[in-house]
């Protein structure tokens, strides 16, 4: 099992293809393996990088695992391409792994080439957004520990949404519930709007039509932020097809 000590942390880690780094950073509770239907159309781009943020499946979880912020995750993501000289690279991103991908862009400039950023959960931007989430935390917070994956799920995916994953799945996002709750104990607003707007590379910015409404919302105001961004919308829920044939020809534009 490939592995490298990032950031002061085992990281599992995968490389497909080659050419330009593709760096793909996963959301909240999943892993790599959410991104297996991707591989092929995305490796056919560049050097796909996949990898499991800390506390996630076959990456180390921290001792104690009581929080982690996205600046301490992005500082991962910088040290996982320091180790395998991969940047910069063109970062894709779903959910709180597009939040990622945008705080790596301001801290680490020179680490990324340009964003694809599916749905990034940045809330703290838009009052009601917010208060949707603050439910949504409350509920996972209260949840029984073997149910926090099931939780997030149905809440923030949709009702009917986890007996519809198959069983692999659903095991997976219930053993990273963990991590599920030491990101929402770490959540603050690591990106104000002076930062959005100093991020300079090209980023598109791509929304569901059926995910909740309080993710298009981010999405437009992320899009009114950000200097240099194009806005996307597709068809279906949350979980965001990284190789949905718009997003691959963003890509390619700079994995060339």
């Amino acid at each position: 099992m490939p592995e490298v000590r990032a950031n002061g942390i085992r990281l599992y880690y995968e490389e497909h293809g080659s050419g330009t780094p593709i760096l793909a950073m996963h959301g909240s509770g999943s892993s790599a393996l959410m991104w297996a239907a991707a591989v092929e159309p995305l490796s056919r781009l560049g050097r796909l990088i996949l990898y499991d943020r800390r506390g996630h499946t076959r990456s180390e979880e921290p001792d104690p695992f009581t929080a982690m912020t996205r600046d301490e995750e992005a500082d991962d993501a910088a040290a996982l391409l320091d180790a395998l000289d991969a940047a910069p690279a063109v970062a894709i991103g779903r959910s709180r792994g597009a939040e990622l991908a945008l705080v790596l862009a301001h801290r680490r400039p020179d680490y990324v080439r340009a964003v694809a950023a599916l749905e990034p959960g940045l809330f703290y931007l838009d009052p009601e957004a917010k208060a949707w989430e603050d439910e949504l935390n409350a509920r996972v917070r209260a949840a029984p520990a073997d149910k926090v994956g099931e939780t997030l799920i149905e809440e923030a995916v949709g009702a009917g949404t986890w007996a519809s994953l198959p069983a692999e799945v659903r095991e997976m996002f219930t053993a990273n519930g963990p991590a599920i709750l030491a990101q929402i104990e770490g959540e603050r607003a690591d990106l104000d709007e002076e930062a959005l707007a100093a991020i300079s590379q090209p980023t598109l910015l791509v929304s569901s039509e059926e995910s909740p409404e309080e993710f298009r919302r981010v999405t437009d105001r992320l899009a009114a932020l950000l200097p240099n961004a194009e806005e996307l919308r597709v068809a279906g829920g949350h979980i965001i097809d990284p190789a949905h044939p718009d997003i691959r020809r963003f890509v390619e534009r700079f994995a060339a």
